[in-house]
């Protein structure tokens, strides 16, 4: 378990495996989900899985919102970033930690969101299979237009990287 730990970067165990924890933790205490794995093992890909979740409402949820909604953060164009990160290594580490602060913020969110389907569970007596299957298409949205967001990253830097040769 140690070996496998060590080979995680700082941007997974920051973005994917602390909020995978922090989520767990508050859910289980504040609902009556319990998120928490007694096993080690399995404790640890469910966190890190959690963690994944979290992340990716941070990128398509919060960013979308604060960003392109709201528009209270000016982002410059990926390109830029991608040559300016050649130049400056910094970079690279200074979008590494706002990843993790928009992921950071979609814990509450989340906890809200866990909150009010408790809640609705509770009020409604809705069944175990519902919310499964919620969950599920749920999540097969959320992992689409994550592909889709990653794939559009991919096309930018073959784009790119093509046009530098």
């Amino acid at each position: 378990m140690e070996e496998l730990i060590s080979k995680i970067s700082s941007y997974n165990i920051f973005n994917n495996l602390l909020p995978g924890v922090l989520i767990a933790v508050i859910v289980s205490s504040s609902t009556s989900f319990n998120l928490i794995l007694e096993e080690n093992v399995l404790g640890f890909f469910a966190y890190y899985f959690y963690g994944i979740i979290v992340s990716r409402v941070g990128s398509l949820v919060i960013e979308e919102l604060i960003d392109k909604k709201l528009k209270l953060i000016k982002k410059r164009p990926y390109d830029e970033y991608i040559q300016a990160s050649k130049k400056d290594e910094d970079i690279k580490l200074l979008s590494e930690v706002n990843n993790t602060y928009r992921t950071l913020i979609a814990i509450p969110l989340l906890t809200l969101i866990a909150l009010f389907v408790d809640f609705l569970v509770s009020k409604f007596s809705i069944s175990n299979n519902a919310l499964i299957i919620t969950f599920s298409v749920l999540l097969i949205i959320l992992f689409f237009f994550s592909y889709k967001k990653q794939t559009k990253y991919i096309s930018s830097r073959i784009t790119k990287a093509n046009s530098i040769s």
